[in-house]
């Protein structure tokens, strides 16, 4: 792991993103999830798609799961949603979550991108799955970290 890249897991304010993913899913049956990875890659959707795969994320009672993929070794990210969420929000909501995270790391600031792209997704994910008398927290709220 690079220098540069070690920074980045050290100024990660875990504590704080926990919180906002926590907020969020007061409001939701839908869950978020962010993955940080060690490596090298070179296309982030991909690799967010096959780690979503590896989390267990599809396995959501309403298919309502979000990723927030980032890889700071190669200064890529990526957000996606199962197959519930993205036949309700459509690609341009991502993408206006995804030029508003990208501010944040450009000045530098991953945990404000993360947790502003939580709020975001979370507000989403309550307009079209509101949160119901019997909804459980189905994922662990945790930034989980890997290769």
């Amino acid at each position: 792991m690079s220098i540069e890249t070690m920074e980045f897991f050290w100024r990660l304010d875990d504590e704080r993103i926990v919180a906002a993913i926590r907020r969020a899913e007061q409001m939701t049956s839908g869950e978020i999830r962010v993955y940080v990875s060690e490596s090298e890659v070179d296309d982030p959707v991909s690799a967010a798609q096959k780690q979503f795969e590896q989390m267990g994320m599809t396995a959501t009672r309403q298919r309502n799961g979000v990723l927030i993929f980032i890889a700071p070794r190669s200064h890529k990210f990526a957000i996606i949603g199962d197959t519930g969420v993205h036949a309700r929000c459509g690609e341009s909501f991502w993408n206006d979550i995804a030029v508003e995270m990208r501010r944040h790391l450009v000045d530098d600031r991953p945990t404000d991108a993360l947790v502003h792209a939580i709020t975001k997704a979370g507000a989403l994910l309550k307009e079209h799955f509101p949160r119901q008398p019997d909804d459980v927290n189905e994922l662990p709220d945790a930034v989980e970290r890997g290769s």
